[in-house]
């Protein structure tokens, strides 16, 4: 019974894994305690989400620091088997390195963070959740119009930052210009159409433009940016069938959709009482004049 005891709990290799276990069991606990303390204490949703994150990366350090202690007297003769290994393990996992570094590439840098909306490899999302190997997204559009949820979640690589363009509608500036084109036939009373669609614009989103000075001016400090106009403003353009006013104004990246839709509501309630003044325009077609035909029908019995 002895020898048996010794052969086994006393042998080097069991005792490394025993301790092994140990250290992993140890790291998981902590790491769990720490998280249930960041949920009780912090109330913040993104500093929370964010040093959750901290504390479970840090587990994985610990414990490979911890285990490396654990075999540190094996691991001299297995130098030369890692570093022939190693060349082959890059080479296969090239696509996980890419992802892995494009994760510590947005840890110190300004891509995206989570709650940002963004546009990466192709899929236009707000971001819920950044991993070390893939960021996840909350899909907008689609099948879906507008700036809406589809409800479908898409998980992308991080080493898309490398090789697309990454779009941030929520970066620095939260804010983005869009445009409404409003055809008028001609004829119609141009003044007034626009005294009444500015005053639309400048109730809906005027007073928002005027608050938004000062975030523009961070960006100008920031970046070589110019001053651009902020307020909303109605111009004219002439087309083969109509006249087009085209009304552009700023607006939250979040509230687009809802915006446009309380301008349109409000044009048409105007047109309707401009009396006629104001008729939007639709497509005409012109009918040629067709020659007189000269035809003779002749009567066979």
């Amino acid at each position: 019974m002895n020898e048996l005891f010794e052969k086994w709990f006393l042998d080097p290799i069991v005792g490394k894994l025993i301790a092994t276990t140990l250290v992993l069991i140890a790291v998981v606990v902590l790491v769990r305690l720490i998280g249930r303390g960041i949920g009780q204490y912090i109330d913040n949703s993104e500093r929370r989400y964010r040093l959750r994150k901290l504390v479970s990366f840090a587990g994985y350090v610990l414990a490979i620091f911890l285990l490396s202690i654990v075999y540190s007297d094996k691991l001299a003769g297995l130098t030369v088997f890692f570093g022939v290994a190693g060349a082959g393990v890059a080479f296969a996992l090239q696509e996980v390195i890419a992802s892995a570094a494009g994760w510590i590439t947005m840890s110190f840098g300004s891509f995206y963070k989570v709650g940002d909306r963004v546009q990466l490899g192709g899929i236009k999302g707000d971001v819920i959740d950044i991993g070390v190997l893939r960021s996840t997204l909350m899909e907008c559009g689609g099948w879906i119009n507008g700036d809406q949820y589809n409800g479908r979640v898409v998980r992308v690589a991080n080493s898309f930052i490398f090789k697309e363009p990454v779009y941030n509608y929520s970066a620095d500036f939260p804010f983005l210009w869009d445009e409404i084109t409003i055809p008028i036939r001609y004829g119609s009373n141009y003044e007034m159409a626009r005294k009444e669609f500015q005053q639309i614009l400048d109730h809906v989103t005027g007073e928002h433009a005027r608050h938004l000075k000062g975030e523009w001016r961070k960006m100008t400090d920031k970046y070589m940016l110019e001053n651009v106009r902020l307020e909303p403003m109605v111009t004219l353009n002439m087309k083969e069938n109509w006249a087009e006013y085209t009304l552009r104004y700023v607006v939250d990246y979040k509230q687009r959709r809802s915006t446009k839709d309380k301008i349109c509501v409000l044009i048409l309630q105007s047109v309707e009482r401009s009396d006629g003044e104001i008729k939007l325009g639709s497509s005409s077609f012109e009918v040629a004049s067709i020659p007189a035909l000269d035809i003779n029908v002749r009567n066979r019995e």
